[in-house]
């Protein structure tokens, strides 16, 4: 998934297209070189698996020379020929990112910008993100089809008997915490790696009015004492991708109630059968596969016997 966001009205993109570890090279170096108020660096896997971009905007035009001088230190000079860049015409990008951001729906819930408040159904839920910050990847389809895995489980479950607990792993903007703390009214922790990700995440939940039922903490790992202390938890979001998903696995595994079900998304549908199986491994099943705009989530049930 793309990280980081285009700077206002940028005048040149630097484009490459190359391996992993060569695309995480130069945009490291790129993004050391050069001044973060007036560049933004991504270092991304292009959806359709033929490899990794490096996408470098520039407010003004940078010495190209330069560019490919940093990029023959981090990848050789085969990269640093193949670089193109390209004049970009002025935009207004925060308009840019409210014209392409739809309110997103599942079941009760929906997720919109300020822009889109007054679409929200009366009999629904409404969850307000920030766009440019919530959207910026575009990649609707893995929080959406995290939402309508919680729905569907939150429609199932039995009313009434022990409060349940929910964890969202990666939580980004805290949109998935948010669903479930008002759609079902769980306590919820959310974890982010991100400090950036934590503060907008508790802005978030303070401004939807969740700040009683979901605490934000800045983590990398699940082994924390406010992750650890909080559970067990019935239901699990992970929406990152698909190598942190299988690393966090065991460590996932160990913080699930009997019954609980794990929300995967973040991938791509070649990758999905990799964690399903390291999912498995550790005694879980899977429940139900979707694939919406491309992207794979997966619901997974640790059996109650476990």
């Amino acid at each position: 998934m793309r990280e980081g966001l285009q700077p206002v009205s940028p005048s040149t993109l630097a484009r490459l297209l190359t391996s992993e570890a060569d695309a995480r090279r130069v945009a490291d170096l790129i993004g050391e070189s050069f001044d973060p108020a007036e560049t933004a660096v991504a270092a991304f896997e292009l959806p359709d698996e033929s490899g990794w971009s490096v996408e470098a905007y520039f407010a003004d035009p940078p010495d190209e020379a330069a560019v490919r001088d940093l990029v023959a230190l981090a990848a050789g000079a085969e990269a640093a020929a193949a670089l193109v860049f390209e004049a970009l015409t002025p935009k207004d990008w925060v308009a840019a990112s409210l014209d392409g951001l739809k309110p997103v729906q599942a079941g009760r819930v929906v997720v919109h910008g300020a822009h889109d408040r007054h679409r929200v159904p009366a009999n629904a839920l409404g969850i307000e993100i920030e766009a440019a910050l919530a959207f910026g990847t575009g990649h609707h389809g893995t929080t959406r089809g995290c939402l309508i895995g919680f729905d569907q489980w939150n429609k199932a479950r039995r009313a009434g008997g022990a409060t349940l607990r929910a964890l969202d792993v990666g939580t980004g903007t805290g949109v998935l915490a948010l669903a479930a703390a008002r759609a079902a009214r769980l306590p919820v922790v959310a974890t982010d790696i991100d400090r950036d990700a934590v503060v907008t995440a508790r802005a978030n939940v303070r401004f939807n009015k969740a700040a009683d039922r979901v605490r934000v903490l800045q983590a990398g790992t699940l082994t924390r004492a406010g992750v650890v202390d909080a559970g067990p938890y019935d239901l699990v979001f992970a929406n990152i991708l698909m190598r942190p998903l299988i690393g966090l696995a065991p460590q996932i595994r160990r913080l699930l109630a009997p019954g609980a079900r794990v929300i995967l998304s973040g991938l791509l549908p070649g990758h999905a059968r990799a964690v399903v199986a390291a999912y498995r491994g550790q005694g879980l099943r899977l429940i139900r596969r979707r694939t919406l705009e491309g992207w794979v989530s997966l619901d997974m049930e640790l059996p109650r016997s476990s």
